[in-house]
């Protein structure tokens, strides 16, 4: 199993990241997790980030009018939902923000090659599931999971027939990679949320979904297991042939404890959620690439650590 990580994924911006209730540090604190537990030996399993993905990449991906935008203060306050934001030169803003999302995005590309490579592998950031080709909303600027099946296309790691699995845990509705995806078939996404919150109108983006699992507010963790376990093998055994690669977006947000999933999820739940998924997946010897996105609890880094740790003991 590889983990991908750099130091330049984690936000700092002078304080004003704690007006969010995302955790944008969480990818270097589950980092430290790790090397406490594993030490030197976690090395062994590391992948290092060497740049972050430029703008003429993020073309693969984007709008040259949308990725222009971001030059505008405002248009970052929108996107990042941090209102403070559009008063601060927005140079700033990109260099403090958006400059680690790119590092981010290029891990994801990274960890996909590398679960090709090995069959499992984690990014600690990205999954930025709410950027759509011409706009990027809830703290998701750059589409990760686009940047990854468009760059390994090209790389022809993966092949003009090649189907791509998108399983999306978190509790927000992958809106963005639904628009990402609107007219390509060879991807096809399961998409498992809470129905009540973000982005709940965007009904453009659920026609979208191949396999569509809806939750109510307070979803226990025992009914949520049960629907994954009921939903998910159905979905991955959809295709003549197996698809060549899962990305997974393991947003922590299901949580009981966090702040905006609305749903009731234990630390164990969780556990259970990711491995569940890597075990279906290798069942089918379909490789698998875990990203981080969303988790507004102050025990998201350990959630996504226990995940780590359990798969780099083999589980």
């Amino acid at each position: 199993m590889k983990l991908v990580y750099s130091p330049h994924y984690n936000i700092t911006f002078f304080g004003i990241e704690r007006v969010h209730p995302f955790d944008s540090r969480k990818y270097g604190r589950a980092w430290a997790v790790l090397k406490q537990e594993f030490g030197q030996g976690l090395m062994n399993h590391h992948v290092k980030v060497e740049r972050p993905v430029t703008e003429q990449e993020l073309l693969a991906a984007h709008t040259p009018e949308y990725l222009a935008s971001l030059r505008s203060s405002t248009t970052l306050a929108r996107a990042l939902e941090i209102p403070l934001l559009k008063f601060l030169p927005a140079w700033l803003a990109r260099w403090r923000v958006l400059r680690p999302m790119r590092w981010g995005v290029q891990g994801s590309i990274l960890a996909a090659k590398s679960a090709l490579e090995t069959g499992r592998a984690i990014n600690l950031s990205g999954g930025y599931h709410h950027a759509k080709p011409n706009q990027g909303e809830g703290f998701c600027i750059f589409s990760d999971a686009a940047m990854i099946v468009r760059r390994l296309r090209a790389e022809e790691r993966l092949l003009p027939k090649d189907a791509v699995a998108y399983v999306d845990l978190d509790a927000h509705q992958g809106n963005g990679v639904c628009q990402q995806f609107r007219a390509d078939r060879l991807v096809r996404i399961f998409d498992m949320y809470n129905r009540d919150i973000y982005p709940r109108n965007d009904s453009e983006a659920r026609e979208r979904i191949d396999c569509d699992v809806p939750l109510q507010f307070n979803c226990t963790g025992a009914r949520y297991l049960r629907l994954l376990r009921e939903r998910l093998p159905a979905f991955l055994d959809g295709w003549s042939d197996n698809p060549r690669l899962c990305i997974y977006n393991a947003g922590t947000d299901p949580y009981v404890h966090d702040r905006l999933g609305g749903l009731c999820l234990s630390a164990a739940d969780i556990l259970e959620r990711d491995l569940f998924v890597f075990e279906q997946a290798a069942a089918r010897k379909i490789p698998v690439v875990m990203l981080l996105s969303g988790g507004y609890s102050k025990e998201s880094y350990r959630l996504v650590a226990a995940t780590a740790k359990a798969l780099l003991r083999g589980g």
